[in-house]
């Protein structure tokens, strides 16, 4: 029988005297075995992972008891927590770009962590590294070593974070939502380089995810959380062929069937491309001189009508976020855009202000869009703002209206981006 490596018993945690936010969590973890965590946003999944080794801020309570081979980490001193965390437990985050040091090199990010725990510096040090993301598919590696991170598309982000999670050889690898932020190519290389890597090392993982189509992919066991509490648990294929929970049930339920929706063939045009292009110059030498170009996007045409989808599909740098933003004119391009009959090719920021009313792209990265220094209230109230409001119209009552559109509670528009 395999060694239990994560015990869990009647975990709870609290926020600043609030309601807790985890209610007696209880589940362990064996070596080789994957565990998910499935919830909808603010279930408490994060919290409970993080909880493990006690990565939450110091206004969180913790009660109950959270085991590591038979070591109690619930009130651990400092010194049994650094042996443990990036070492013996290791994390993969959901976002690598708010995780990786924009200021540091690819060598100077995995370096840092093996010197804290192996005592690695030096060639022995590069060794290591290239080793690493050598294991994690990144090409050519030791020409990557002196790049920073937006140097690299999502996927290869992601899959650093893996090499940094592996450098001290963990016997249990906690993935927070690893695959949200990646197209479905990466999505499937991902889990399949995970599953590789748990193979050949022995690991325990804990994978934390929304996603059902990848806990069908991954998991061995299952745990289900609603309101920061487990609702059931078992294994993963028991509890897909007889849910026995309404709300996993439900989960089960809401799984996307992809049926199309037939769209008339004389609905109206509301946005259309026609050879559209967005090429990136390469400068080299003293004087940037133009010696090529990066074809982003190549004599892309198609129409967009009203009440119609198109999903506009591509593995990681194949250009799709690219011909987004050249089809909304927030990078040059070439090639002819109509958007609500209009051929706004050409038009100036201040021409196209009344249209982008109309006009709205959400981005691939939240983190990254939305500011750390303002309120929900602020950033969602800087449109309102920029647009101008009817007489008449109140700008906090806009925004709560549109909080509880998307399922937020206005209660919450006083929160920082973090607080979410």
């Amino acid at each position: 029988m395999s060694e239990t490596l994560l015990d869990i018993r009647n975990l709870s945690v609290a926020f600043r005297g609030n309601a807790p936010v985890v209610r007696n969590v209880s589940f362990d973890i064996k070596a080789g075995e994957t565990m998910a965590l499935v919830g909808e946003s603010g279930s408490g999944k994060s919290v409970t992972a993080l909880s493990t080794v006690r990565l939450l801020p110091d206004s969180a309570a913790i009660t109950g008891s959270v085991t590591f081979r038979g070591t109690e980490m619930v009130g651990a001193d400092e010194r049994t927590l650094r042996q443990v965390r990036g070492n013996d437990i290791s994390f993969i985050f959901q976002e690598p770009m708010t995780s990786l040091n924009p200021l540091h090199t690819l060598e100077k990010q995995i370096a840092e962590s093996l010197a804290l725990h192996q005592g690695l510096s030096g060639a022995a040090a590069r060794r290591r590294i290239v080793d690493l993301l050598d294991r994690v598919g990144i090409r050519d590696p030791e020409s990557r070593l002196n790049n920073y991170p937006h140097q690299f598309s999502g996927g290869q982000r992601q899959r650093i974070m893996i090499a940094m999670a592996l450098a001290n050889g963990p016997d249990l690898l906690i993935a927070d939502e690893p695959t949200t932020a990646v197209d479905v190519t990466i999505q499937a290389q991902i889990l399949r380089l995970l599953a590789d890597l748990q193979k050949a090392e022995g690991m325990g993982l804990l994978f934390i995810t929304h996603d059902l189509g990848v806990v069908r992919q991954i998991a061995d066991r299952v745990c289900v959380m609603k309101d920061g509490e487990i609702v059931e648990q078992g294994d993963a294929k028991a509890i897909f062929a007889n849910p026995q929970h309404p709300y996993t049930q439900k989960l089960l339920a809401a799984e996307p069937k992809g049926r199309p929706v037939p769209v008339a063939t004389d609905a109206p045009v509301v946005a259309s491309a026609e050879n559209l292009r967005v090429w990136f110059p390469i400068k080299r030498g003293v004087f940037k001189k133009v010696v090529g170009h990066i074809k982003a996007v190549n004599d892309a045409s198609f129409d967009i009508r009203e009440r119609e989808t198109i999903g506009i599909v591509g593995e990681s740098g194949s250009g799709k976020t690219t011909l987004a933003l050249g089809l909304m004119r927030l990078v040059s391009s070439e090639g002819r855009i109509v958007m609500l009959g209009q051929d706004v090719q050409g038009w100036r920021s201040r021409q196209l202000r009344p249209l982008r009313q109309n006009m709205q792209m959400v981005f691939q990265d939240p983190y990254g869009s939305l500011s750390p220094r303002m309120t929900i209230e602020q950033i969602v109230a800087e449109g309102l703002g920029v647009h101008g409001l009817e007489p008449g119209q109140d700008a906090r009552a806009l925004v709560a209206d549109i909080l509880t559109e998307v399922g937020l509670d206005p209660a919450m528009m006083g929160r920082y981006p973090h607080e979410f």
